[in-house]
């Protein structure tokens, strides 16, 4: 089976197949066992699903449970839906007798904000706000917003102003909002791993945006994923192999507001702009979730603070893609 070049997009697939013939991407899928799909949108992507299964009855089956699952997450976190619970804390500043997967997803990015320093942190929302509103202006100053209105948007930033219960979600700070958008497609991938290893999936590869294995491959090999190079599309940094881990890349080019691409979706807690110390991070950790928030937080960190922490962490690696064209693989 040949590698894919995969990159964190804002294209969502799950690939399932019951003996391990998943499709991903150029990953060749089984030619004797007929697909069943199903193409959408959810949490502001383009989603397809793709199942691969000798018995088109359990196919179907799990293909109705998976988008049901990923749209039942996609009114707890999604802020493409005015109508979801994430928009509902934003505008109220509190959510009574939330959803367990919402306190669940909020109190492990409030635990991942705690372990990486503060560098990963949901209540960045208020900067996303800032930089929409200053580049949706007709003469938008190209250096970005003032010092002064980014002072004023850090202000409502630090995830120490969430207060997480099993009824009620608190945001303390005035004019505080939050963005699970570091986290949640990789919260989701890990729900739908479950429910496929419910459903008696024991060699499969998952992309919800972020990339899961469940097993090996068919013949024991671990599954291979290509990452691809953010600066262009016909280039890859290399593969990583995955057995029962997942990997999950962030990258500034992923989403821009201005041409030149310096101001993007990463935002640093510490300073309120987007970094500019690498062009992608790629982690590989147990659990979907966890490299997902870890992407998003290593990419606010230089390298000797990224390898303090894997020196007591040993099942995570990170594939850093610097600025200069080089890569680096980082491990305890």
């Amino acid at each position: 089976m040949s590698s894919s070049a995969v990159s964190r997009r804002r294209f969502v697939t799950i690939a399932a197949s019951a003996f391990g013939l998943a499709t991903l991407g150029g990953v060749a899928a089984a030619r004797a066992t007929p697909a069943i799909r199903w193409r959408g949108s959810a949490l502001g992507a383009q989603v397809s699903i793709e199942i691969h299964h000798p018995d088109r009855v359990a196919a179907a089956e799990l293909l109705e449970a998976s988008v049901h699952e990923v749209r039942r997450l996609e009114q707890q976190f999604s802020l493409y839906r005015p109508d979801s619970a994430i928009c509902e804390l934003n505008r109220a500043g509190v959510l009574v007798a939330p959803d367990p997967d919402m306190v669940a997803l909020l109190r492990a990015a409030l635990r991942f904000a705690a372990l990486t320093g503060g560098a990963f942190d949901p209540t960045v929302q208020p900067l996303w706000q800032l930089y929409q509103r200053h580049f949706a202006q007709d003469a938008a100053d190209l250096a970005g917003p003032s010092a002064a209105l980014i002072a004023e948007a850090l202000a409502k930033v630090g995830h120490d102003g969430v207060l997480a219960s099993d009824d009620r979600i608190a945001l303390t700070r005035r004019g505080a909002a939050i963005s699970l958008n570091g986290i949640a497609q990789g919260y989701a991938t890990d729900r739908v791993i479950a429910l496929l290893r419910g459903g008696g999936l024991a060699s499969t590869l998952v992309d919800i945006g972020e990339i899961a294995a469940i097993g090996t491959r068919p013949d024991g090999a671990p599954w291979r994923v290509g990452l691809a190079d953010p600066s262009s599309a016909e280039a890859s940094l290399g593969t990583v192999e995955l057995v029962d881990r997942a990997v999950a890349t962030s990258a500034g080019s992923g989403f821009s507001f201005d041409r030149d691409g310096r101001f993007n979706h990463l935002f640093d807690p510490a300073t309120g702009r987007s970094p500019a110390l690498y062009r992608s991070v790629s982690v590989v950790a147990p659990s979907a979730t966890e490299a997902d928030a870890l992407s998003t937080a290593f990419s606010m960190m230089g390298r000797d603070r990224i390898a303090a922490m894997l020196k007591a962490r040993p099942d995570l690696g990170v594939v850093l893609a610097d600025v200069d064209g080089s890569v680096q693989r980082l491990q305890a």
